[in-house]
């Protein structure tokens, strides 16, 4: 059983992941490559992510502070505004905010997992997982995570293939309007970031 600090982290490592913002974004891929290895190349994004995460768990606050010698906190700080910048362009603009970021579709894992997977974000939370956590129960914790992540764009991949043309288009409709949603809670917790870094800085 995982305690309450590792669900509320998880969730919110869940919330900036956002599989709903991630399979609107993942659509052209879809189209692009058969089922099998649309999901083999997910899978090959969620194991590339989770080796830098897990890395990062384990480095701790020692790669910013003595290696680049940058506050831990100015870093939490940064990625908090990033979050919170992200959020509103998914609020305001939906899914434009996302076709905005594509890029080539070469080496489609390690284009999925950076940055769509690993960001200023998630790699903040998994040094705080590191921070709260020790090292198997940091990587039993980020696999899970992903795991959630990789099952949720699953599910919905095979529901919008159920679907007729019509349907999907109002499937994706819907989507949509759940990453709008997501957007506020996403720049909550972005702010949040923000107010205890600079918290911590200061006072």
């Amino acid at each position: 059983m995982f305690s309450s600090p590792a669900v509320a982290y998880i969730l919110a490592f869940l919330a900036l992941l956002n599989p709903f913002a991630l399979f609107l974004y993942l659509q052209p891929v879809m189209s692009a490559l058969s089922r099998k290895d649309f999901l083999v190349v997910l899978l090959k994004a969620s194991l590339i992510s989770l080796a830098i995460f897990f890395i990062f768990s384990l480095s701790g606050t020692f790669l910013f502070e003595e290696v680049f010698r940058i506050h831990f906190e100015s870093f939490r700080i940064f990625g908090g505004i990033i979050i919170f910048s992200q959020a509103f362009l998914f609020v305001v603009q939906g899914r434009l905010a996302l076709l905005g970021m594509k890029e080539s579709l070469d080496d489609l894992a390690s284009e999925i997992a950076l940055p769509f997977f690993v960001g200023a974000g998630t790699i903040s939370v998994s040094i705080l997982i590191g921070s709260e956590f020790n090292a198997s129960e940091s990587l039993s914790i980020l696999s899970m995570i992903l795991g959630i992540n990789y099952i949720c764009i699953f599910v919905l991949l095979m529901f919008r293939q159920m679907f007729s043309k019509k349907l999907k288009v109002a499937f994706d409709k819907v989507m949509g309007i759940f990453l709008r949603l997501s957007g506020f809670f996403i720049g909550a917790v972005g702010l949040d970031m923000v107010v205890t870094g600079i918290t911590r800085l200061f006072f």
